[in-house]
């Protein structure tokens, strides 16, 4: 198994749609049983400046995590459907290990 994580701003859109949602969407399409967005309270990214959820803030600049735990197969799949489409997306492939307890 593996995790693949996709690191997003909450406002980035691709095609008319949100990035996060068009990533879980197309991973759907795929037939990948499984995927997550997680919103963050904070954080800053490759130019070092930090985000933060304020009260007076405009939306669309925190980061989003996108995760999947897939097996390798479809971790390849998945990159390949990316790849054509210039987003220029920072992810994250890992192996990982799950199961039930």
């Amino acid at each position: 198994m593996e995790t693949l994580k996709f690191y997003v701003s909450e406002g980035q859109h691709h095609e008319g749609v949100l990035l996060y949602e068009w990533l879980l969407e197309t991973a759907r399409r795929l037939d990948i049983p499984g995927g997550t967005a997680f919103r963050a309270l904070a954080g800053y990214g490759r130019h070092g400046r930090l985000h933060e959820e304020m009260f007076f803030e405009l939306g669309g600049e925190l980061p989003v995590v996108v995760e999947f735990v897939l097996e390798a197969p479809q971790t390849g799949r998945l990159l390949d459907e990316l790849r054509p489409h210039g987003l220029d997306l920072r992810y994250v492939r890992q192996a990982s290990e799950s199961g039930i307890v």
